[in-house]
This record gives C-alpha cells, sequence and structure tokens, in this order.
C-alpha cells in the first residue's frame, strides 16, 4: 500500500532552531523567544496535532523523547527511520551530529511490543564516517505500489547512497536537483519531501524548483506513467509547507491529505478543489515547529508499515 494507517510520532523535550542543521535548511528562522519558551510552545503543537489525527482516527504511536541528550529536532523522526511491509527497517546516515542521537533502538524495541514484526534492519548509518548522507523519507520521496523513489540530491542526499538504497529496497530511482532562491542564489533544498508529496492517485510538486528542464520533464514523465493527477505549486507556497503534506488512512479506511495550517492557507481555491477529489484535508497550525525547525506535518510522521503478529 501507498498511505497508511499507522504513524510514529516523537513528542520533543528540547525543542529549538538547531544551528547545526541551519546551515543548508534555509526554510529555519530563530525567533526572539527563550529556547524554554519555544519548547513549551512546540509541545502545544504537537499536541493538538497529534489530537486532529486522532479524531479521524488514525493510530498515533507517540514517544517521548529523552532529557537527557541534546536532540533539537527529535520532532522529525521520518528522517532517521523508515518502516517497511515487509519487515525492514531503514536507518539513515544524518548531515547533523546532534540529529544522530535520534536513532533509537527501544523505540523499535517498543513497536515490536506493539505486535509489530520487524525482520531486517539495513543500516546505511556507516556512511556518516565517510561524510555522506540520506536522511530517510526526508530525502526520498516513496511511490510504494509503483516501487519508484524520488530523490532532489543536496548536502543531505547523496546520489550513491541513494542508488544503493534503491537496489536494496527495489526501487526504480528518479533522481533530480531541487533549488529555492536564497538571497538571490539558487541552492539546493535540504529535503524532497518539503517540495514533493506522493500519494496515492495524485502528487503535490513544486516543479518551479527543478531548474533543468530535462529534468523536470524527466520527474513528470514517471508521475504520469503512474497515473498520478499533477498538482503543482509555486516556490512561494512551498516556503509556506505546501510540498510537506502527507496521505494518510483514517476510520473507516477513509483517505486524509495531513499538512500544517499555514501550507492549507497558502492554497488556491483550485488547488483545494483538486486536491479534495482524492482525499479530505487536514491540518494543525504547527507556526514555532515550521519556524525554528525548518519541517512541517510531513517531516513530523514516521510511517509504519510492518506487518502484525
Amino acid at each position: 500500500m501507498q498511505i497508511t494507517n499507522t504513524i510514529l510520532m516523537v513528542r520533543p523535550v528540547n525543542f529549538r532552531m538547531n544551528e547545526q542543521t541551519a546551515i543548508n535548511n534555509f526554510f529555519q528562522e530563530d525567533l526572539d523567544l527563550k529556547n524554554q519558551v519555544i519548547n513549551l510552545k512546540a509541545q502545544e503543537e504537537f499536541d493538538a496535532f497529534v489530537q486532529v489525527l486522532r479524531e479521524k482516527g488514525v493510530n498515533v504511536i507517540v514517544v517521548e523523547d529523552r532529557k537527557d541528550w541534546d536532540t533539537p529536532d527529535s520532532i522529525f523522526p521520518n528522517n532517521w527511520v523508515s518502516f517497511h511491509a515487509d519487515g525492514t527497517v531503514g536507518l539513515y546516515p544524518m548531515f547533523a551530529e546532534n540529529r544522530r542521537n535520534e536513532r533509537r533502538e527501544d523505540i523499535l524495541a517498543l513497536l515490536e511490543q506493539r505486535g509489530f514484526v520487524i525482520e531486517n534492519v539495513m543500516d546505511y548509518t556507516s556512511a556518516e564516517e565517510e561524510g555522506f548522507f540520506l536522511e530517510g523519507t526526508g530525502s526520498v520521496v516513496l511511490d510504494r505500489v509503483n516501487e519508484k523513489a524520488y530523490c532532489a540530491l543536496s548536502d543531505r542526499a547523496d546520489e550513491d547512497l541513494f542508488i544503493e538504497f534503491c537496489e536494496d529496497f527495489e526501487y526504480t530511482p528518479v533522481v533530480f536537483t531541487a533549488n529555492q532562491s536564497v538571497s538571490g542564489a539558487r541552492k539546493p533544498i535540504y529535503h524532497t519531501n518539503v517540495m514533493m508529496c506522493v500519494a496515492e492517485t495524485f502528487a503535490v510538486i513544486c516543479l518551479d524548483s527543478i531548474d533543468d528542464k530535462k529534468e523536470r520533464k524527466h520527474v513528470v514523465g514517471h508521475l504520469k506513467q503512474d497515473g498520478k493527477e499533477i498538482i503543482t505549486i509555486s516556490e512561494k507556497q512551498m516556503h509556506q509547507f505546501a510540498g510537506n503534506m502527507l496521505q494518510v488512512l483514517g476510520m473507516g479506511e477513509k483517505r486524509y491529505l495531513v499538512m500544517g495550517t499555514a501550507a492549507y492557507n497558502s492554497l488556491r481555491p483550485q488547488q483545494i478543489e483538486a486536491l479534495e477529489k482524492h482525499s479530505e484535508i487536514i491540518h494543525s497550525s504547527l507556526d514555532t515547529i515550521e519556524t525554528c525547525g525548518g519541517g512541517s506535518a510531513r517531516c513530523m510522521m514516521a510511517e509504519v508499515f510492518l506487518p502484525k503478529n
């Protein structure tokens, strides 16, 4: 399946703007607030978001972050782990050193206690020693049904490592470069999942970010080949995290498209109409998390596709 009813989320205890990730995450901004206040606001946004998901029947597994580790970005677990329907878990190499502490074996043990089956672990983390990174389903957007993986190359998405991932998981790689304007210069977007979302029957994508026309045509060709309705967003909308969406299953197998409120408010009526043909939209305010963390709703949800006992 392309979408799941079960989501893993990590509640933050030390959330703040991470100075180590701000080097190449141009979505991040500092707030003139004490870190303690920023963390409290992030917790409030996190709890409200979880409630919105649970009210729609999404099975949200919430894990508390550990107070004794400096892990300001723990709220984005999809970067260090992915869970697959054949019982495989992927563990990924992280660009920022303080993000490497987010990887936790106890979370895998918790899922097994909940009845999920882990058959195999594909561990790519040794690539960190050589300075190569691939940050999970932040760097890689998966079309699980059509077995394709989309990857915008950046400091956090190494091409050779991505190809290795595709060989291991038997996905067809779709490689390209996506850029954003930063102080008049075009710079790589840090994660693929902020500029595109692949759902069951549609894809949301900022085609304006793919400067190379051949690469843009290549990406569009794959999406069309698999019957996806392509809903384009502008770079301005992308900066409101309109590309950072995830389709999930709720109660009664109902489809929901999840996003932050800023993303929803950035959409034009025609775009909302196009999306609502496929899924009901649900959104939650994530302003503090988006501003300081440089990520939004999709980044906060690690999809669990593992089989159950």
